[in-house]
């Protein structure tokens, strides 16, 4: 499929994906990073996309996917949290409010990341993905994904010191 057959017959599913994704997140910020995902998905896979009997139903498999893992990593982030408050010994409010902090601290940080140093760090972190296929996905080598994540890191960690000092 060429670049205009995709953007014909793909982007215009931008808003029934978007709703969807908002649906089952309850999050449009989330919603939207799972729809560019989506496309970069659908991008790389361009070339097969004849073969599908419906793309609109293929973008919504891939949307739904997507959706669950992010829900599962969430879990995942809230039940850590969950132990590392009952590991501790009752945490003070004070306490808590400041790992709370530190926390959007960190969300705020990763905002302020290029998309794809931001889509990397997020690849190789949360989804656990080895940096070859990061590659794969992103249509990089894997030397251009490893600086990358390199960059990502320091910047995240020169951001949340700068947060935290303010």
């Amino acid at each position: 499929m060429g670049t205009e057959q995709f953007k014909e017959q793909v982007l215009p599913l931008r808003a029934q994906l978007l709703s969807y994704a908002g649906r089952l997140l309850d999050d449009g910020d989330e919603a939207e990073d799972i729809v560019q995902d989506v496309y970069m998905k659908l991008w790389l896979l361009r070339d097969e996309l004849g073969s599908y009997n419906s793309i609109t139903a293929l973008a919504t498999k891939i949307t739904k996917n997507l959706c669950l893992n992010r829900l599962k990593e969430f879990q995942r982030e809230h039940e850590s949290l969950d132990v590392v408050d009952a590991a501790s010994e009752a945490p003070t409010p004070a306490e808590r409010l400041e790992q709370k902090d530190n926390l959007r601290h960190l969300m705020n940080a990763l905002a302020m990341l290029p998309d794809l140093q931001r889509n990397v760090l997020r690849l190789r972190h949360l989804e656990g993905m080895e940096i070859d296929k990061i590659a794969e996905l992103t249509g990089s080598a894997p030397e251009a994904v490893r600086v990358n994540l390199s960059r990502a890191r320091k910047r995240i960690k020169e951001l949340f010191y700068n947060i935290e000092q303010r």
